[in-house]
């Protein structure tokens, strides 16, 4: 059964929700696994999966999830295995079914609820890398350094020569 085209948008947007609201999409654009045009890609990618239900007549689970795997593996090197793959394409094929009966109420009702837990969505920053605190580093080890007592007046540690592994320190 064909819907006209104003609810074929509605499927594209239910598509979109879904794609958009799954945490691992968000994480690889996020993280620039798709390349500097992942954001691109993610919405490429809900164009891509919203024809292929249209060019595929009853879609099983299986194939949808095949499917967007190997999008997601070819477009943003990632293997999905955290167990969301299903959900997400147990909510597409949902989606599709709900346009193909007209439900679109139903659809809307689905949409509106993916799209305010989009927004509720939390951005996460990385802790600021090695490079940021190298200059605080040097100062800490500094501080570290003048703090340690002498180790001269120490005798130096046995050698163990059975292992094959002698100890050499520096004299300071």
């Amino acid at each position: 059964m064909a819907a006209p085209a104003p609810s074929r948008e509605l499927f594209a947007d239910g598509v979109r929700a879904v794609l958009h609201s799954w945490p691992v999409l968000q994480i690889s654009v996020d993280n620039g696994f798709g390349g500097v045009y992942g954001q691109q890609k993610a919405d490429w990618m809900v164009d891509v999966v919203q024809q292929y239900f249209h060019d595929n007549a009853d879609l099983q689970q299986c194939e949808v999830e095949d499917f967007i795997a190997e999008l997601m593996d070819q477009e943003f090197d990632t293997v999905v295995d955290d167990g969301s793959l299903p959900q997400v394409c147990d909510s597409l094929v949902q989606a599709f079914s709900q346009w193909q009966q007209g439900a679109l109420e139903q659809l809307q009702q689905t949409i509106n609820t993916l799209t305010h837990k989009k927004s509720q969505r939390v951005k996460v920053t990385a802790p600021p890398t090695h490079s940021d605190e190298d200059s605080n580093d040097e100062t800490q080890v500094m501080e570290c350094e003048s703090s340690i007592p002498s180790v001269s007046s120490r005798a130096p540690p046995p050698h163990d020569e059975e292992a094959g592994w002698t100890v050499v320190r520096k004299k300071k």
